[in-house]
């Protein structure tokens, strides 16, 4: 079988099936009040894996991460970490430590005293103290600024002193709660890169909450997607994107173009599929599905072509009116309004500085694309 999209490096301990998870979440349930935050969740989570809890506001993620650093308590279930029950164990207690969305840094302490507060709190000796921070600022590139207050900082250079001071009571796992939000986003995705060397050189475990997927596509190994307290899918990015497991993760991760139909056939792995135009859909994969029963054809953008002639081998072909065009530099997105009425979107790659009789507004237009380019959903 061929891999699903790149991998940032070969660690995959959820592919052994030796492998003993380092964290574990069973039959978690979290109630407050009448609310439910988390609904009979189970997760294991691996030493060393950058872990991505992805998902919108309200969806229980941050309830989850507050939870295994033992600032809320499960209603019902367990918390594990390393074999051990957390049920009782004080938030000092665990090898825990929590980056917060808010950074939560002294004003009055300049970056050297906030970085060393925790150490000092744990009645670790001066000298040690001393060394401890000098080990964080140059880890974090900090070391000309020990002696700013964070009023003096930049928004990046905050959320590192945030981080270092996470770092400095050399916890076995890190969470991260939303780390990124308050940066503007160029300097998000360098931090991006950062966070992702920093986990590696460290060899520890980060857990980040995040409702950006761009965020959590680039730097976790993998990405549990949560809705309404409940995990709808767990695995890589690539496969989260690639091959999701529901409409719902396709419709959450990335752009999608979603066709409602029936299925026809299904014969030696493909599939085809009648959708609401009538017009007959090929896919290269089929489904868990009996004939006539209700599928979806989930495509990304990026997988269509726009031509303004009919592509003759095609194995997939619409024709529309071009209804909008957005220019993004690296790719151009059409909205291409089909004879129904529906609005399909596909991205191309701007390959060439110039085109010749390029397609504009309210041009004909032919959408084609391969049988493989997209996945039968059953749900």
């Amino acid at each position: 079988m061929q891999s699903l999209g790149s991998t940032r490096r070969s660690f995959a301990p959820w592919a052994d099936p030796d492998a003993k998870p380092y964290i574990r979440f069973e039959n978690v349930t979290k109630r407050f009040g009448d609310f439910i935050a988390v609904d009979d969740l189970s997760l294991t989570i691996y030493e060393r894996e950058f872990f991505a809890l992805l998902g919108a506001s309200g969806c229980g993620k941050t309830t989850l991460l507050r939870m295994l650093a033992g600032f809320e308590h499960p209603t019902s279930g367990r918390v594990l970490l390393d074999g051990q029950d957390l049920r009782g164990v004080p938030p000092y207690r665990r090898p825990v430590n929590m980056m917060f969305q808010s950074y939560a840094l002294f004003p009055h302490m300049d970056v050297a005293s906030n970085i060393a507060f925790g150490l000092k709190q744990d009645g670790m000796q001066k000298g040690e103290i001393a060394e401890r921070v000098a080990q964080m600022l140059k880890l974090v590139q900090l070391e000309p600024f020990a002696k700013r207050r964070p009023h003096q900082l930049s928004g990046g250079q905050r959320q590192r002193v945030a981080l270092a001071r996470s770092l400095a009571k050399r916890p076995k796992v890190l969470l991260l709660d939303e780390p990124l939000g308050a940066l503007d986003k160029k300097l998000r995705e360098e931090t991006q890169f950062e966070l992702m060397d920093l986990q590696h050189e460290l060899g520890l475990t980060f857990i980040v909450v995040t409702h950006d997927q761009e965020e959590a596509m680039t730097m976790a190994d993998r990405i549990a997607v949560m809705e309404k307290g409940r995990v709808m899918q767990v695995a890589t990015p690539a496969e989260i994107y690639e091959a999701p497991a529901s409409r719902f993760v396709a419709g959450f991760v990335g752009s999608i173009n979603m066709f409602e139909g029936v299925l026809v056939k299904a014969d030696g792995g493909a599939a085809e599929i009648r959708d609401r135009s009538g017009a007959p859909l090929l896919v290269g994969e089929a489904p868990a599905a009996a004939p006539g029963g209700t599928v979806w054809l989930a495509v990304r953008p990026e997988k269509m072509r726009v031509t303004r002639e009919r592509p003759p081998e095609a194995a997939n072909v619409l024709e529309g009116e071009i209804w909008d065009i957005a220019y993004l530099g690296d790719m151009t997105v059409y909205n291409v309004k089909l004879d129904d009425g529906r609005i399909i979107k596909a991205s191309m790659m701007n390959s060439q500085r110039r085109l010749e009789d390029a397609l504009t507004w309210h041009d004909r237009a032919w959408i084609s694309f391969p049988a493989d380019a997209g996945v039968l959903l059953t749900s």
